[in-house]
């Protein structure tokens, strides 16, 4: 069965890769901005896992003549710090001033979950979830956080941050599933696939091993 991942994040894709899985990558175009300003009073993992399920069915209406048995995996993922969500800040001095409130301090890092299993072109089974991994954040001096903002990384990624690329540096540790703070957590995604009736060792690439 073919695996689509509905997200442009190559650090998911890494993730699913190094996990046996060779996902066929496919964007969603969706408004997040107008999806969350409809849903004002809801928690951070009601919103993200919004998000990922709108991500996961438009690609799925998408790619449904194409891959009419396919399975996709949506997500979207922010940092709840200080009682707001935040998600790409866009621009050095937004990330700059995400890092100052962030510096020697915690966030929690929420992942919105979909997985949809295609049958015969039509969405057949939905599964959805989240997860929630806190993170420990170092004090960067100025010089160290003017040169990762410079790097543009912290620009694109949720959270102005990453676990896996040059942020690691500045993250004093965690707490929870790694995977989950990379973008895509592969536990909670394990529980979904078996809620739609699929085994995640069955999707493994012929070359994994």
């Amino acid at each position: 069965m073919r695996v689509v991942l509905a997200s442009a994040s190559p650090a998911r894709r890494a993730v699913l890769q190094a996990a046996g899985i060779e996902p066929l990558v496919e964007i969603a175009d969706v408004d997040e901005e107008a999806l969350l300003a409809a849903m004002p009073q809801a928690s951070p993992a009601e919103k993200v896992t919004h998000l990922a399920a709108a991500k996961a069915t438009t690609v799925a209406r998408r790619i449904a003549a194409a891959h009419p048995d396919a399975v996709l995996i949506g997500c979207d993922s922010m940092l709840h710090l200080g009682g707001e969500l935040v998600g790409k800040p866009g621009d050095p001095d937004t990330a700059r001033r995400r890092w100052k409130a962030m510096a020697g301090g915690t966030g929690e890092l929420v992942t919105g979950h979909a997985v949809l299993r295609l049958a015969d072109g039509e969405i057949d089974q939905v599964a959805e979830g989240h997860a929630v991994t806190t993170v420990r954040f170092a004090e960067p001096t100025d010089a160290e956080l003017e040169a990762y903002l410079a790097t543009g990384e912290p620009l694109v990624v949720a959270g102005a941050f990453t676990l896996d690329g040059l942020g690691g540096w500045f993250v004093e540790g965690i707490d929870g599933d790694p995977s989950n703070v990379i973008g895509i957590s592969l536990p909670l995604v394990r529980r979904l696939l078996a809620a739609v009736g699929l085994r995640v060792t069955d999707l493994w690439s012929p070359t994994t091993g």
